[in-house]
């Protein structure tokens, strides 16, 4: 039996929630789980972020399991901000199903492409969005993988 995937716009009183979601998503990454617990503002949501509609969650029987969030860039594409998806709901579709979610968003914002950095982890999964490699950027944790999926 399929279980029926609602995704939405995020409430503000939904934001500590779905900070501790993404805590719980991102732990069990060992490679960044030191460098997380060791810069806790690593894992914030801005609450203009929520209220701008730039994030969006998933749920399943009325149950938050995941949660997206994009942000306009200035060459006005727009970034793939956050991916976070409860551990136990993991190879759902639910992941999927936010991508396609932020990918209409961005096709409304008139963007032409969604950008996203990606962890080594993720490339398969994003590959399979239909994101491709562009190269890499800097962040806080070292390099990213950058990946682009067109819009057109």
């Amino acid at each position: 039996m399929t279980q029926r995937i609602l995704i939405r716009f995020a409430l503000a009183e939904e934001r500590q929630a779905l900070e501790a979601l993404q805590w719980r998503a991102s732990l069990p990454n060992e490679a960044y789980r030191d460098l997380l617990l060791a810069h806790l503002d690593a894992i914030t949501l801005p609450l203009a972020q929520i209220e701008a509609h730039q994030v969006v969650v998933a749920e399943i029987d009325d149950r938050v399991v995941g949660f997206a969030a994009i942000a306009p860039r200035d060459d006005g594409d727009i970034d793939l901000d956050g991916l976070f998806v409860e551990p136990d709901a993991w190879k759902s579709g639910i992941g999927t199903g936010l991508v396609q979610r932020c990918r209409q968003l961005a096709i409304k914002a008139g963007a032409g492409a969604l950008m996203v950095v990606a962890n080594p982890q993720a490339l398969g999964f994003y590959h399979s969005c239909g994101f491709v490699v562009i190269g890499t950027t800097q962040t806080r944790f070292g390099a990213g993988t950058l990946m682009r999926l067109a819009l057109a």
